[in-house]
């Protein structure tokens, strides 16, 4: 007879409690702990401050990544592109997965490893401020994309997991989390992106007192 038998020795799925949940918190306040402690701090201040530099100069932001760094780059675009903590202008950010058109055109007619480039190389220019997710730093597009906006003069960063992966040796700043996990990473790196995104916002705008 066809299908799946479990032995006596075998676990048996179990039933959400609480103390997964606080595993997991404390998982990653871990992790953010060991930001605090570690360069990403600094480096988080840095890019502020470039994409301070790059929108005064009538630049702009490009955010970009795969899966559920795709999501955190739409968000994080919106935080610049709508607002953070107080109304204020909107400030110029770009998202490229969420063009989809674009994105599937060019992943059809050039190759997959070519839809963020080719993007930042059409959107681009020199003086930009680009980010890239990527939680491994081996995704092929993401890698590639860096090198053309690298070459292209425009300021070059990666939010990523604690190997750094390709994109290490690639960009001006690579901000690597502490931790092999892939969620620890992902949420790490949006509490990043939010920081930072919050600092480039008090810095551009006085916050109304009304």
């Amino acid at each position: 007879m066809a299908g799946h038998m479990v032995g006596a020795d075998t676990a048996g799925p179990t039933a959400p409690d609480a103390a997964t949940v606080r595993d997991r918190l404390a998982e990653q306040a871990s992790v953010i702990r060991s930001i605090m402690d570690g360069p990403g701090v600094d480096q988080a201040v840095q890019v502020a401050g470039r994409i301070v530099q790059a929108l005064r100069a009538g630049g702009k932001v490009i955010f970009f990544g795969n899966g559920g760094s795709s999501m955190d780059a739409g968000h994080l675009s919106a935080e610049l592109m709508g607002r953070f903590a107080f109304d204020r202008p909107s400030l110029p950010a770009v998202s490229l997965p969420d063009a989809t058109a674009a994105l599937t055109a060019v992943a059809n007619d050039y190759g997959y490893e070519d839809v963020f480039a080719r993007q930042v190389l059409g959107i681009g220019a020199a003086g930009d401020v680009v980010i890239g997710l990527s939680t491994s730093g081996n995704s092929a597009n993401v890698v590639r994309a860096l090198e053309a906006a690298a070459a292209a003069g425009m300021y070059t960063v990666a939010l990523t997991g604690s190997h750094g992966g390709k994109v290490a040796g690639v960009v001006d700043t690579c901000i690597q989390v502490p931790s092999d996990s892939t969620p620890r990473v992902q949420e790490a790196c949006m509490h990043l992106g939010h920081t930072i995104c919050e600092m480039v916002e008090a810095a551009m705008f006085r916050k109304s007192e009304n």
